[in-house]
């Protein structure tokens, strides 16, 4: 009977596997660097502009190169979602019933969902911290209506959370095809800059739908003013005036924009877009992340000078009252109500020392001869009450 080869220990292949898992993670989309943390990709976007097909893209391509990601979707309205979420706001968050109980639009349901949403995102982190060492990507998809994620407290209140724990990126995903016009280029271009100076985070512009249309064009206006001039030349209408002076505005904002043309799609330009996504994140370290520590020691020292304010506050209260509270004995030796109370019937030993006049008195005696004569006034007092009452009960006789 041949032999039977040796198989190894249960845990030692569970080892194995965890290794691999882990090297697979760490290896990620081409480009990628290792990173102790994962790296949150945060998807904006204009309603219509491809937000939730490019998230489901970006989830298809992580697994197809072994580096599955941690998926949040922050859409309380949308029907379907079309990748697996980790995390789904619907789960916690009812929008039909919100609309409902508050008399809402769609908007105002959205706002109000998200509102509660952010009141419970504590646990949400302590999600993504349990599973940081299994996923080197966090996408979040957020609602239609970029709106109300960008300029709402809890949008920031998310935003500013995940980028206090975690390297942030933001992706605002721009759609190609209905930008080919100057005026509707430079309408994205401007909400783009406002949510680059309101997130202050790394930011990259993912022109989609480029199976439709090269996003080239719009590179070329970026770049080249001129060539922009010329195409604003052709508009006649008034906006046409002010995109001219918005123009010379966003040449700096221009000169460090990160662009990606991708297809959400197909597919096209991922693996570019990934390298962006690490320079953005090596950019996060260097320069964010050290002035969210520097605002995060600030908040710190303020908070302790503020906690020593208070103690020193109360401790100059405390000596004040102690001052108050002996003034009055230095001054005068006044007894107090309670003192009185207290005293009573049991006065200080030093007053029993003093000579009086009635020292040759026995005050034990004259105390109990004073009960024994108030006993016998009430025994006779209480006598008489039993007399007349007997009195007056008592039944006449028949005539």
């Amino acid at each position: 009977m041949a032999a039977a080869e040796p198989r190894p220990a249960a845990g030692a292949v569970l080892a194995e596997n965890q290794e691999r898992s882990a090297a697979e993670r760490d290896a990620g989309p081409p480009g990628a660097a290792p990173r102790d943390k994962p790296v949150c990709l945060i998807v904006l976007g204009m309603a219509g502009s491809g937000k939730t097909t490019f998230v489901q893209r970006l989830t298809a391509h992580l697994h197809s190169v072994k580096a599955p990601p941690y998926v949040i979707n922050l859409d309380p309205a949308v029907h379907e979602v079309p990748f697996p979420a980790n995390i789904d706001i619907r789960d916690t968050v009812n929008y039909k019933e919100v609309m409902k109980q508050y008399g809402l639009g769609p908007n105002g349901g959205i706002v109000t969902s998200l509102n509660l949403f952010a009141t419970r995102f504590d646990q949400v982190m302590h999600f993504l911290e349990k599973k940081q060492q299994s996923h080197r990507y966090v996408l979040i998809d957020t609602p239609g209506q970029i709106e109300v994620f960008t300029w709402s407290a809890s949008g920031t209140i998310i935003t500013e959370t995940l980028a206090s724990s975690f390297p942030c990126v933001v992706i605002y995903v721009m759609d190609t095809s209905r930008s080919v016009s100057p005026v509707t280029f430079m309408s994205n271009m401007l909400y783009a800059c406002s949510i680059l100076y309101k997130t202050k985070l790394p930011f990259i512009v993912a022109m989609n739908k480029t199976d439709i249309i090269d996003h080239s064009f719009a590179v070329e206006w970026m770049q080249d003013f001129e060539v922009f001039q010329d195409a604003l030349n052709q508009e006649t209408s008034y906006v046409s005036n002010l995109t001219r002076s918005m123009s010379l505005v966003l040449d700096e904002f221009y000169a460090h924009l990160r662009v990606v043309g991708v297809s959400a799609v197909t597919g096209s330009g991922l693996d570019e877009l990934f390298v962006q996504v690490e320079d953005a994140a090596d950019e996060y370290e260097r320069e964010y992340r050290p002035e969210y520590e520097r605002l995060r020691k600030q908040l710190a020292e303020a908070q302790s000078r503020k906690q020593q304010e208070q103690l020193e506050r109360l401790r100059k209260d405390l000596g004040a009252v102690d001052m108050a509270t002996a003034a009055p004995t230095e001054a005068a030796e006044t007894p107090s109500s309670s003192d009185l109370i207290m005293s009573r019937g049991n006065p200080d030993d030093s007053e029993e020392d003093e000579d009086s006049d009635t020292d040759d008195i026995d005050h034990s005696a004259t105390e109990e001869s004073k009960e024994v004569d108030a006993f016998g006034n009430f025994l006779k007092e209480r006598k008489e009450v039993v007399q007349v009452r007997n009195r007056k009960c008592a039944v006449p006789d028949d005539p």
